[in-house]
């Protein structure tokens, strides 16, 4: 036997380890991962860098970008909640005739009967909810689809709407009712250039977000996940700060923190909790999903159905409050159209049309998006009929995105 062992070739030319090619493709593979993740996010600044050379800079004025935030926040309000029904693979058609019956039920309490703006507020979500268990109860428990009931409380709360107004208008409301679509938290601590308290706030989100960064860095490596290259990382947060900065100074240079945002933004944190971190939201993943097979593992999918739209009734209550804060009138016309609205926002954030798939966060970005398309056409002088067309043409493209997604991580 001999001692002698067998010579291993050496690795082929080319094959050698180099660290500046393992660094490059490294960094390859964590740029496509990120773009692929955030598509949804690079395609609101592809649309906002594009109308603000459009607008000749317009669009990012300060005044503008509050407005932005203040014009469509009952839109963003009503997507956070289409898009948890749509996961759940539902569809609501209802949502703005029930903004516009609670709006027109606000303007009862506060202006004709003179009841105290809070209590208004109170009994009208009240009423949000109410509707909420009325189409929940025919879905989750009777079996019609949510289409069909929904379609029905289009129509019936539509009608309900124009009954308690009489097909007049009702205003103007109390000061502190009309805060929530109009009102700003600015001068709290006196007049300045630039609002210290909303400059305060941004530095807080800011820090807020860089230590939640690093912890899921250190937590990854810790368990021996993967981790994207450091100067990568740190250069998405330098990014990322540029652009809350950049925001937070533009509206603290105007009239500071709409209210409507702080709105959105608590709805927007407690239902990324909701989805991420819960039991209700893994279920409502998992109805989209499968239902039968959701059904099998012991999920109770009428409880979790018939709540996703108590959820939903309130939300479409609370952009009705808004709407009808922004415009301090209710009136037979409100709520048109906010059906849609929601619905695209949902599915240009990334939302499956099968359900099963889509974000928060995502759904916001997508409001966002319709709402960017609407004020740049809008300042662009575009007609009304061809801000239809584009809106539905950037609705059809991104579904069309979703389904080919489908298709190629399916292999067909």
């Amino acid at each position: 036997m001999s001692n002698e062992t067998t010579p291993q070739a050496d690795p082929a030319p080319g094959f050698h380890s180099n660290p500046s090619s393992n660094k490059a493709a490294s960094w390859l593979t964590h740029l496509l991962a990120d773009l692929g993740k955030n598509g949804i996010f690079i395609a609101l600044v592809v649309v906002v860098v594009l109308f603000t050379i459009l607008t000749d800079g317009i669009l990012l004025r300060p005044q503008n970008i509050s407005n932005l935030i203040v014009q469509n926040g009952y839109i963003l309000v009503l997507a956070v909640g289409m898009v948890m029904v749509i996961i759940a693979g539902h569809i609501d058609l209802s949502v703005g005739s029930v903004a516009a019956f609670v709006g027109a039920c606000s303007g009862v309490f506060a202006v004709t009967w003179g009841l105290p703006w809070w209590l208004s507020i109170i009994l009208s979500l009240g009423i949000g909810a109410l509707v909420g268990v009325w189409q929940g109860f025919w879905i989750a428990y009777v079996g019609i689809p949510a289409f069909i009931v929904t379609l029905a409380g289009m129509l019936i709360f539509r009608g309900l709407a124009l009954a308690v107004l009489g097909n007049a208008n009702i205003g103007s409301f109390p000061a502190e009712y009309r805060a929530l679509g109009n009102g700003f938290l600015t001068d709290l601590f006196g007049e300045f250039e630039y609002d210290p308290f909303t400059l305060g706030i941004a530095g807080i989100a800011i820090l807020a977000l860089i230590v939640q960064q690093v912890r899921t860095r250190v937590a990854r490596s810790k368990y021996g996940q993967d981790v994207e290259p450091m100067v990568w990382f740190v250069l998405k947060l330098v990014l990322i700060t540029a652009a809350v900065g950049s925001f937070a100074l533009a509206l603290a240079s105007y009239k500071g923190i709409p209210v409507t945002l702080i709105v959105l933004a608590v709805l927007v944190l407690i239902y990324g909790i909701i989805m991420n971190r819960t039991i209700f939201g893994r279920h409502i993943y998992a109805i989209g999903g499968n239902r039968h097979a959701a059904e099998l593992s012991g999920i109770k999918t009428r409880k979790v159905d018939f709540y996703l739209f108590v959820n939903m009734g309130i939300l479409a209550a609370l952009a009705g409050l808004i709407f009808t804060a922004r415009l301090n009138l209710a009136g037979p016309k409100a709520g048109d159209g906010f059906e849609l609205e929601a619905i695209s926002a949902a599915f240009i954030g990334g939302a499956a049309v099968t359900g099963g798939v889509g974000t928060i966060g995502g759904a916001i970005i997508g409001g966002l998006i319709i709402g960017v398309l609407n004020n740049g056409m809008s300042i662009l002088g575009i007609g009304i009929e061809w801000q239809q067309a584009v809106k539905g043409l950037v609705l059809l493209f991104a579904v069309a995105f979703d389904v080919y997604n489908k298709r190629r991580s399916g292999g067909h």
